[in-house]
């Protein structure tokens, strides 16, 4: 990928792009699957793309920034400053693949590049952060990179297991062992021999079966519900949690030895709302991934996001995260249905996802003519002040009205908060929650 850089003509063409996705996409993906072309080299990004050898990504400048897909596989990227965010981001998304991550943020950029040292090592690795962050990304990525990456990845969701037969999903059991085990089965662990186990919110898995895990992974063996004998196996584990274990511990609902167990090497992701360059590639990696592809010749149109709608974005709290945002670009591919452009009218958020009323006085239009210029194009400034005053009414709400709460949940002192409200009712914006009869306290 990087080597065409080098090339006179794409240099001169797509250069200061290119350089900049190489930076960040050596650290992430492998370069020797990404096959960069310009537009007019057609035949031989076609013959690649056919081979299944590469990734084929097509770059193009124009007046339009434009994302489309083929039916053969090859992405092509259209642009129009190559120093753009949105330039940036839709180059990222182009080249990643089905299960390799996306990130821009340098503290993304920083975990990862911490995992892949970590990849090379068999020791057992403990990734903490909020749910939908990305934790199980991050775990495929170290498998990926490992010595085992031709071994299985197995995943396992702790939380979704029924109690009652966690032990047998985990380390199997032998026919007849139980009411209703007319067959073997191997387990969870078994199935991860020679791979990777991936215990996904390990959390709650109940104490006595934390005992037989700490012994399973201290002996590498496993012992079947019904037999006597114990059974080898070889795996690395990754445990995720979206909860503080060594809390967890102080407060007895984890085992002290286990958690020192797994967490030889800890991993931690922030918030979205704490990586905001994050979102600009992950917003064009979900459009490309969600957008419908064309009825009429297979290829995918993704509408591309407009600089006001990534604003919008960024200026978001993202309390769902990564998964939010999944839902954000798939009601925006919705509403833009048609159109060229995901712009800040097709953004809707889960929370709160309605727009704020203007206070008393103000009509319909003169609401809207406070947040749309006079000829219909909206204005940065009411974009931040909305999506500000969107983010404090949900945490109001959220916090029953206590400003103190809500100060802390959004990362401000409370003068600070108080400063905000008194803006956004000079500007004519109703900020009382709703549903809160004895209003802020």
């Amino acid at each position: 990928m990087v080597e065409r850089v080098f090339e006179t003509e794409f240099n001169r063409r797509h250069g200061p792009l290119v350089q900049r996705a190489a930076a960040i996409a050596g650290s992430l993906f492998d370069g020797s699957a990404i096959d960069l072309r310009d537009t007019g080299d057609e035949k031989a990004g076609d013959e690649r793309a056919a081979s299944g050898r590469k990734r084929t990504v097509r770059l193009a400048r124009g007046h339009h920034a434009a994302l489309t897909r083929e039916s053969t596989g090859v992405t092509t990227v259209t642009y129009a400053d190559p120093t753009a965010e949105a330039s940036l981001a839709m180059l990222l998304a182009a080249m990643a693949g089905p299960d390799e991550p996306i990130a821009a943020d340098p503290e993304s950029l920083s975990v990862f590049a911490l995992a892949d040292r970590l990849a090379n090592t068999d020791i057992p690795v403990l990734i903490n952060g909020p749910t939908g962050t990305g934790k199980e990304v991050l775990s495929r990525f170290i498998h990926a990179r490992s010595p085992r990456r031709n071994g299985p990845f197995v995943a396992v969701n702790c939380a979704a297991m029924p109690e009652a037969m966690l032990e047998a999903l985990l380390f199997g059991h032998v026919k007849g062992a139980f009411t209703g085990a007319i067959q073997a089965s191997e387990g969870f662990m078994r199935a991860a021999d020679g791979g990777t186990l991936l215990l996904d919110e390990i959390a709650e898995l109940p104490l006595p079966l934390q005992a037989k895990l700490l012994r399973a992974l201290q002996e590498q063996e496993v012992v079947p519900i019904g037999a006597t004998r114990p059974i080898k196996v070889d795996l690395r584990v990754i445990a995720c949690a979206n909860r503080d274990l060594a809390t967890e511990v102080a407060e007895g609902r984890f085992r002290a030895d286990l958690y020192y167990r797994l967490n030889v090497f800890p991993l931690a992701l922030r918030p979205l709302r704490e990586r905001p360059e994050d979102i600009a590639p992950l917003a064009f990696a979900l459009a490309l991934r969600h957008a419908p592809a064309d009825r009429q010749d297979g290829a995918t149109r993704v509408p591309c996001l407009s600089d006001a709608a990534l604003a919008m974005l960024r200026l978001h709290s993202w309390p769902g995260n990564v998964r939010e945002l999944e839902n954000v670009i798939r009601r925006a591919l919705l509403l833009a249905h048609g159109k060229a452009a995901i712009t800040p009218e097709h953004i809707v958020f889960d929370s709160p996802a309605r727009l704020l009323s203007a206070g008393p006085g103000h009509s319909g239009e003169q609401a809207r003519a406070e947040v749309f210029g006079n000829d219909g194009a909206r204005k940065l400034s009411s974009i931040v002040q909305n999506s500000e005053a969107r983010a404090i009414v949900a945490t109001l709400e959220a916090c029953g009205g206590n400003r103190l709460r809500a100060a802390r949940e959004l990362g401000i002192s409370e003068r600070t908060l108080r400063y905000r409200l008194a803006s956004l009712r000079e500007a004519g914006i109703d900020i009382a929650p709703r549903g809160l009869a004895g209003g802020l306290r």
